[in-house]
């Protein structure tokens, strides 16, 4: 079995060996017919070991139901899975199949089971025991030949212990268990996922690709994703929306660090996101700065970006090669080819050895410089009013 081609197949991320081996496990138990039961958090790709376990079964050229037992109604669980007939309740005015019946031959994939009552509980054990069942509201019984995989987000012996679910449907399930590990056990796989999760994004935005440097890998490690690889695909969406630009030739990928990607981590409430950057301890700069013009710099940095690109690469000293021919994936290559293709970084919001006051006087020479010393248009450029640029020339230009 080639596992790289399986994840491929079913659109899985991640090298982690405890994913590996749930992957592996899958594929045994495809072909025996046992009824399965993966556990896994919300978020982990429950569904996909689902459609992996009946692609690989004698039953893979039948019908795959996927039923979110937390979605269905409590008063309709026993209709919609086993049927009722023509009168059994008020308003069911025919005969209707469920599940059971629409799936002969067939899986059915049972998402969130612990949400099943008890009741519901009781017959479900009865149909994997005996393929037999009957219609809400008959006394006829029904037969089915339907294999069950059954999925949970929680720990099911503890809900036994609470007597929340049955402790004889629990074994019977779970002679064939697969445990799908969370993110936060697989900390070499986020990274990964979300080079992934951003390549994707950009392909149908044209928008440049966002990459981490190695203190913001960091700290998109650190936090526990407690909604797994669903929170972290929009979390990578959201930060390309936010971040990316148009790709060009010049510029095919947008650089972050920890500094600018923090702001935007997720939090949970009462517990505190482990950040790798005090924001008072960062340097002030010499020199007071109102909110409004600390903005307008900000402001003036995206703005500049479109004619400065050359300038900003010989200022991070990099070459700015043409994009190279891929043959796979970008983020499936190594990231050290992530780093060869033309790039802007976005500024640190704390520079070591340069102070906000230096950053501005930066910002005001490549302004006149733009405009050939003219002071009404660099600061309008700027965003700031003339005597304010005036006395923020650097030395050099108060000569002139």
């Amino acid at each position: 079995m080639d596992i790289q081609a399986l994840k491929n197949k079913y659109d899985i991320i991640g090298n982690d060996p405890a994913l590996n081996e749930a992957l592996e496990t899958a594929v045994k138990f495809a072909p025996t017919g046992l009824s399965v039961l993966i556990q896994g958090e919300s978020g982990v790709g429950k569904e996909n070991f689902a459609r992996i376990i009946h692609q690989y079964s004698s039953r893979k050229n039948a019908s795959l139901f996927i039923v979110n037992c937390g979605a269905l109604a409590k008063e309709l669980v026993n209709s919609e899975l086993f049927g009722h007939v023509k009168g059994a309740f008020t308003g069911s005015t025919e005969t209707r199949k469920g599940y059971f019946e629409d799936a002969n031959g067939g899986t059915l994939f049972l998402d969130e089971i612990a949400e099943l009552p008890l009741e519901s509980q009781a017959l479900l054990l009865r149909v994997l025991q005996s393929g037999e069942y009957r219609k809400v509201g008959s006394n006829k019984i029904e037969h089915t030949d339907v294999r069950v995989v059954a999925a949970t987000n929680i720990h099911l012996y503890e809900a036994v212990k609470r007597g929340k679910f049955r402790e004889d449907l629990y074994f019977r399930l779970s002679a064939a268990q697969i445990r799908i590990p969370p993110l936060r056990e697989r900390k070499s796989d986020i990274y990964l996922l979300f080079r992934k999760f951003t390549s994707d994004f950009s392909e149908v935005s044209g928008m440049c690709k966002i990459s981490l440097r190695p203190d913001a890998i960091r700290l998109l490690e650190s936090y526990r994703w407690p909604g797994n690889i669903r929170q972290l695909m929009g979390f990578t969406q959201s930060i390309t929306a936010r971040f990316s630009q148009k790709v060009t030739p010049t510029l095919q990928r947008v650089e972050l660090d920890a500094s600018a990607l923090a702001p935007y981590m997720p939090t949970e409430e009462g517990e505190p996101l482990p950040v790798l950057y005090d924001p008072e301890s960062r340097p002030r700069g010499e020199g007071g700065i109102s909110e409004e013009e600390r903005q307008a710099i900000y402001k003036a940095i995206f703005d500049l970006k479109r004619d400065v690109d050359t300038l900003k690469a010989q200022y991070m000293h990099r070459t700015l090669p043409p994009a190279p021919e891929q043959q796979e994936a970008e983020w499936q290559g190594p990231e050290e080819q992530e780093f060869d293709q033309p790039v802007v970084s976005i500024p640190h919001k704390e520079e070591p050895n340069l102070s906000i006051r230096h950053s501005e006087e930066e910002l005001i020479r490549r302004a006149l410089d733009k405009h050939h010393g003219n002071r009404k248009l660099a600061a309008q450029e700027l965003g700031m009013s003339e005597r304010t640029l005036y006395r923020k020339l650097p030395q050099e230009f108060r000569k002139k």
